[in-house]
C-alpha cells in the first residue's frame, strides 16, 4: 500500500478500532510518501492522538506543532499541543495554546474548562516557587548560623534534603546560589552539615542530566573526591552515592523524563571518564581512608562492568584494565602487619577481589583476557626480590586476591615455577607474617581438587608443622583451615576422605573452640568460620556443630559484625549443614554398573539422611539463624556476591520446608528478608528464594509476613514460579501463595491481575496433576471478584466459562468446591454469564443438578446458589427452562426438610430459589381444597 491518503484512513480505522500501534505505523509510513502539505497537517495532528493515548506526550507535542506550522488555526492541533505540553509540565505554554482555541470557538466548554484550570495552576506554581525560593533561603540561613540552636539546624537540613528530591525543589536550589551555600556546608567540617549537604546534593543531581553536568563543574570531581575520602564510614557512604546519582544522570540509567531536559542534547563523555580516572586514583592513594576506599571500589565494581552482557560497549572495563588493574591489585597486595601499608577496613582486599573478577568476566574475547593475566603476570614478577622479604609477601598476597576473584588468573600465576616453591618457603620462615601470608595463600590455592591433591602430597605436612610450633594464635588457625580445607576435597562423599577416621572432627572441634573465644580478634575468629565451611561437608562434624549451640550462636552474632568478608563462609557452613546444595539423583542400575567397571562411586553419609538434616534445621532455628540471614542479607552488593545470595536463598529454602517453621521463619524477619534474593542473583538463587517465599505465602497472613507495602513485592517471584520451567511442587506452591493474597485483600487481587498471572493460572486449570489443578481452580475462585478477571469470561471465542462447568463435574470435592465457587461468584455478579453458561455444554443442567444432590453441603450450598443467581439473570426462558425439569423436584426436596442447623444455609437457599420461581410466575403456591 502506497497511497498516503490510503494509509491514513487505515490508520483511522486502526485509531477507532483502538490499536493504536498499527494506526502510529500507518500514520508514519503516510507521513515518509505524503507530499501534499495540508494533507501532512492532518496526519500529524493525527499521528499526535495516538501518541496522547500512548502517554508519549514529547511526540505528541512535537506533532501537533508540526501541523501548527501549515495550519496556525488548526484547534484540534492546537488544543493536542495543550494536553502533551500540560503533562510534561509545562503549563504557560500549554496556557497560551489552549486560550487561542477560546479566542477561535468562544462558547466551547472544554476549553473554557480547561483555561480556567490551567490558570488555577499556574498562579499555585507562581505562589510555591515563590514560597520555596524564602523557605531555602531561610533554610540556608538557619544551617549557616553558628548561634542556631541544634534542634532548628537539624530541622533545616532534613527538609533541604526532602526538598532537593523533588523536581521543582531542586530547581529552586540551584537557581538560588544553592551549590555554593552547599560547600560553605562542607567546608564547616561538622559531620551532620557535611552529611546534609552531600545528600542534598545527589537530591538535586538524580535524573537531571544538566544539572548533574552542572554541579560536577561547580564542586569539582577532586572536591567530591576528598569528601569521600574522608575517614567517616557515613560520609564516605553518601559521597558515593552522590558519585552514583552523577553516573546514573549523565549515563541515562535514570530514565525519567523532566520537561526541557529532551530539548538538550549534553555529551557526558568526558565528565564520566574525569570520574572513572579520579576513582581509580582514590583505590592506591594513601590519602584515602579505608572507607573512602572502599567506597571507591563499590561504585568501580557497579558501573565498570556491563549490567547487560548482550550489550556490545564494554570500553570501561577495557580501560579500568588499563589505567587501573595496577592499583587495584596493590591493594590486594597489602600486608596490613606490615609498615607504611594503605588505609584499609576488614571489607576491603575482598571488596578488591571481586571487581577483580567482575571486570574479568566482562571481557569478550581471549586476546582481552590474556593481556588482563600479562598485566597481572607481569605485576607479580616486578615484586618478587630475593632481597626484600617485605615485597616477596606483597606478591603472594596479591595471588590470594587474585585466587579470591578471577581464579583462573590466579591459579595460572600459582602453577608458575617458583611461586609455590616460594610459598613453602615463606611457611618456613622465622617471621610469624611470612608464615600467615603464605598458610593463606596455600589456603586458597587449594580450592581445586586437582591443586589440592599436589598440596596434600607437598604441603600438609608442612602445615602441620606450622599448626604445631607456632604459639601465634593467628598463624595457627590458619594452619588449621589450610588442614581443614585439605581434609574437606572429597566433599561430601564419604568414600572419599582424606585423612584418617576422627581427623576431621578433631580439626572441626578446635575450630569451634576458637569461634567461642570472645578474647580473639574478629578476623581471627573469622578463619575458624572458613575451617567449618570446608569440615562442614562431613555429616559428623554438621552434626556436632549443630550440637554446639554456643558454637553456633557465636557464629551468628559474627556473621552481624561490621566484618562482611565473613559472609562466604557463614553461607557455605549453612548451606552444608542443611544439605541444601545440589545433588544428583543416584540411579541403581548405574551405581551397580559402575561397580562392575570398578569405577568410584559416591557414598552417601548416614547423618546426611532426611531425619537428620530436619533435627539439624530445628537446632538452627533455634539458635536464631533467621535472623543472621537477615543481617546478611542487608550486606553491600558488592561483597554479598550473586553467588552467596543463592547459597542464602537454598538455606531459606531448606529452612522454609516444615510448615511448623515458617512461623520462627517470619517472626524473625525471614519474610521480607527473602524479598531481595527473589530479585536479585543467580538464575537457581532467585528460583530458591522465590520458592521459599511461596512456602511462607502460602500458610501465613501476608499482613504479618510482609509487612506495609512489602507484600505487593511478592506477587511477582510468585507469579515467576508458573512457569514450565519449574518443577511440579514450585507450580503449586506458587499457586497456593497467590490463592491465599487473592483470598486477602482487592488490591493485592489487582496486583496478581497486573502481574498478568491470569493466563498462567488458566493453563493450570488444564493440568493433568490433581493437586496443581486443584490449587490453580481455588485461585481463580479467589480471583473471580476483580472486575477484569469477570471480563475476561464475559469475552466470546474461549473455554474459559466451559471448563468451570466441567470441573464441577469431577469426583475431587476440594476442585468441585472451587469451581462450584468460582461460578457462583461470577453468575452473581454478571448475570449475562447466567445465559453464556447454558451454552457453553449440552451437559450444563446435568452437571447443576449434580452439584444441587451433592452429599457435601458447601458444594451443594454453592450448586443452589448458582441456581438462584439464573433464576434472577432477568432471562425467562433460562428460569423457565431450570423450572420446568426435575430441577423444581430438587428445590421442592430440599425447601420442605425440616430446619437443620448442619444444612441451614442449603435449605434456606433452595426456599429462596422456590420463592424467586413464584415471583416469575413460573410455579403456583400451594394451595389445599376447600
Amino acid at each position: 500500500m502506497g497511497d498516503p491518503i490510503q494509509l491514513k484512513d487505515e490508520g483511522n480505522k486502526h485509531f477507532q478500532a483502538g490499536d493504536i500501534d498499527n494506526a502510529i505505523d500507518c500514520y508514519t509510513k503516510a507521513v515518509k510518501l505524503c507530499k501534499d502539505k495540508k494533507v501532512l497537517a492532518v496526519i500529524y495532528r493525527n499521528r499526535s492522538a495516538c501518541y496522547l493515548k500512548k502517554e508519549n506526550y514529547a511526540n505528541a507535542a512535537s506533532d501537533a506543532s508540526k501541523a501548527i506550522d501549515v495550519d496556525a488555526a488548526d484547534i484540534k492541533a492546537l488544543f493536542r499541543r495543550c494536553q502533551a505540553l500540560e503533562k510534561l509540565g509545562k503549563l504557560d505554554m500549554a496556557f497560551k495554546d489552549v486560550q487561542r482555541c477560546a479566542t477561535l470557538e468562544p462558547k466551547n466548554k472544554t476549553f473554557l474548562e480547561t483555561l480556567r484550570r490551567l490558570g488555577a495552576d499556574i498562579q499555585a506554581k507562581l505562589k510555591t516557587t515563590f514560597s520555596t525560593d524564602s523557605r531555602v533561603q531561610n533554610m540556608f540561613d538557619i544551617l549557616l548560623n553558628d548561634e542556631m540552636d541544634k534542634e532548628n539546624i537539624e530541622k533545616a537540613a532534613n527538609n533541604l534534603i526532602v526538598l532537593s528530591r523533588e523536581d521543582a525543589g531542586a530547581e529552586r536550589i540551584f537557581q538560588n546560589n544553592g551549590v555554593p551555600l552547599l560547600l560553605n556546608m562542607i567546608e564547616t567540617g561538622k559531620t551532620e552539615m557535611i552529611l546534609s549537604a552531600v545528600r542534598t546534593l545527589s537530591g538535586m543531581c538524580t535524573g537531571h542530566k544538566a544539572r548533574a553536568m552542572a554541579i560536577v563543574n561547580l564542586v569539582g570531581i577532586e572536591k567530591m573526591c576528598s569528601i569521600m575520602a574522608v575517614d567517616n564510614e557515613e560520609i564516605a557512604l553518601a559521597a558515593c552515592n552522590l558519585f552514583q546519582c552523577v553516573n546514573d544522570s549523565l549515563t541515562g540509567a535514570d530514565k525519567r523524563i523532566y520537561g526541557k531536559e529532551e530539548a538538550l542534547v549534553l555529551d557526558a563523555s568526558k565528565d564520566l571518564k574525569a570520574i572513572l580516572l579520579s576513582l581509580l586514583e582514590m583505590v592506591a592513594s594513601k590519602k584515602v581512608s579505608g572507607h573512602g576506599r572502599d567506597q571507591a571500589l563499590n561504585l568501580l565494581t557497579k558501573n565498570v562492568p556491563r549490567a547487560d552482557k548482550k550489550a556490545l560497549d564494554h570500553s570501561r572495563a577495557l580501560f579500568t584494565i588499563d589505567h587501573g588493574l595496577k592499583k587495584i591489585l596493590k591493594v590486594c597486595g597489602q600486608v596490613p602487619e606490615l609498615p607504611d601499608q594503605l588505609p584499609m577496613t576488614e571489607n576491603t582486599q575482598l571488596i578488591a577481589s571481586v571487581l577483580l573478577s567482575k571486570i574479568y568476566e566482562d571481557l569478550k574475547c581471549d586476546p582481552e583476557r590474556d593481556n588482563f593475566r600479562e598485566i597481572c603476570d607481569e605485576y607479580i614478577k616486578s615484586k618478587f626480590d630475593p632481597n626484600d622479604m617485605d615485597r616477596n609477601i606483597h606478591a603472594i598476597n596479591t595471588i590470594s586476591g587474585l585466587l579470591q576473584g578471577p581464579f583462573d588468573v590466579g591459579n595460572a600465576l600459582v602453577g608458575r615455577q617458583g611461586v609455590m616453591e616460594m610459598m613453602v618457603a615463606l611457611c618456613g620462615s622465622e617471621r610469624e607474617v611470612d608464615q600467615m601470608v603464605a598458610v593463606e595463600a596455600l589456603i586458597h590455592s587449594s580450592t581445586k581438587m586437582s591443586r589440592a591433591s599436589f598440596i596434600i602430597t607437598n604441603g600438609v605436612s608442612l602445615l602441620k608443622d606450622i599448626y604445631k610450633k607456632t604459639k601465634n594464635e593467628k598463624i595457627k588457625i590458619r594452619a588449621l583451615v589450610g588442614l581443614c580445607k585439605l581434609g574437606s576435597a572429597g566433599g561430601d562423599d564419604y568414600s572419599m576422605r582424606q585423612f584418617a577416621e576422627g581427623s576431621t572432627e578433631k580439626l572441626a572441634k578446635q575450630c569451634r573452640k576458637w569461634l567461642c573465644n570472645p578474647q580473639l580478634d574478629t578476623r581471627t575468629r573469622k578463619w575458624a568460620i572458613e575451617g567449618l565451611a570446608y569440615l562442614t561437608n562431613d555429616a559428623d562434624v554438621k552434626d556436632d556443630f549443630v550440637e554446639d549451640e554456643p558454637a553456633m550462636k557465636a557464629m551468628f552474632e559474627l556473621a552481624k559484625s561490621k566484618d562482611k568478608t565473613i559472609l562466604y563462609a557463614v553461607a557455605c557452613t549453612l548451606v552444608n549443614c542443611t544439605n541444601s546444595y545440589d545433588k544428583k539423583d543416584i540411579i541403581p542400575e548405574l551405581v551397580q554398573l559402575a561397580k562392575f567397571s570398578k569405577q568410584h562411586v559416591p557414598e552417601q553419609h548416614p547423618k546426611d539422611k532426611k531425619d537428620f538434616i530436619e533435627r539439624r534445621v530445628k537446632k538452627m532455628l533455634k539458635a536464631g539463624v533467621t535472623s543472621a540471614l537477615s543481617v546478611m542479607v542487608k550486606a553491600d552488593s558488592s561483597i554479598l556476591t550473586d553467588q552467596t545470595k543463592e547459597m542464602l536463598a537454598r538455606v531459606f529454602l531448606a529452612l522454609s520446608q516444615d510448615t511448623k517453621d515458617r512461623g520462627v521463619i517470619i517472626a524473625q524477619g525471614g519474610g521480607k528478608a527473602l524479598i531481595p534474593l527473589a530479585l536479585e542473583g543467580t538464575k537457581d538463587g532467585k528460583v530458591k528464594a522465590c520458592h521459599a517465599l511461596a512456602k511462607i505465602a502460602s500458610i501465613s497472613n501476608p499482613e504479618i509476613a510482609f509487612p506495609g507495602e512489602r507484600v505487593y513485592e511478592v506477587v511477582r517471584p510468585l507469579v515467576t514460579l508458573l512457569n514450565t520451567e519449574r518443577d511440579g511442587m514450585q507450580n503449586y506452591e506458587a499457586l497456593k501463595g497467590l490463592t491465599n493474597f487473592a483470598g486477602y485483600s482487592d488490591k493485592l487481587r489487582v496486583k496478581i491481575v497486573k502481574e498478568k498471572a491470569l493466563p498462567e493460572i488458566e493453563n493450570y486449570m488444564f493440568e493433568e496433576h490433581d493437586q496443581i489443578r486443584q490449587a490453580a481452580t481455588e485461585c481463580m475462585c479467589n480471583l473471580v471478584t476483580c472486575k477484569e478477571v469477570q471480563d475476561r469470561y464475559l469475552e466470546d471465542g474461549n473455554d474459559k466459562l466451559k471448563l468451570l462447568v466441567l470441573l464441577c463435574s469431577e469426583d475431587d470435592d476440594q476442585l468441585q468446591t472451587a469451581a462450584a465457587g468460582a461460578l457462583a461468584m461470577l453468575t452473581a455478579s454478571q448475570k449475562k454469564l447466567c445465559t453464556k453458561l447454558s451454552l457453553v455444554t449440552t451437559q450444563w443442567l446435568e452437571i447443576l443438578q449434580r452439584l444441587c444432590l451433592h452429599d457435601n453441603p458447601q458444594i451443594q450450598h454453592r450448586g443452589l446458589v448458582i441456581i438462584y443467581n439464573m433464576l434472577n439473570s432477568d432471562d425467562n426462558e433460562l428460569a423457565k427452562k431450570l423450572i420446568e425439569c426435575e430441577m423444581l423436584e430438587i428445590l421442592t426436596v430440599i425447601g420442605k426438610a425440616d430446619d437443620n442447623p448442619k444444612r441451614q444455609q442449603v435449605i434456606d437457599v433452595a426456599r429462596t430459589c422456590l420463592v424467586k420461581a413464584m415471583d416469575l410466575g413460573l410455579i403456583k403456591p400451594f394451595s389445599s381444597p376447600s
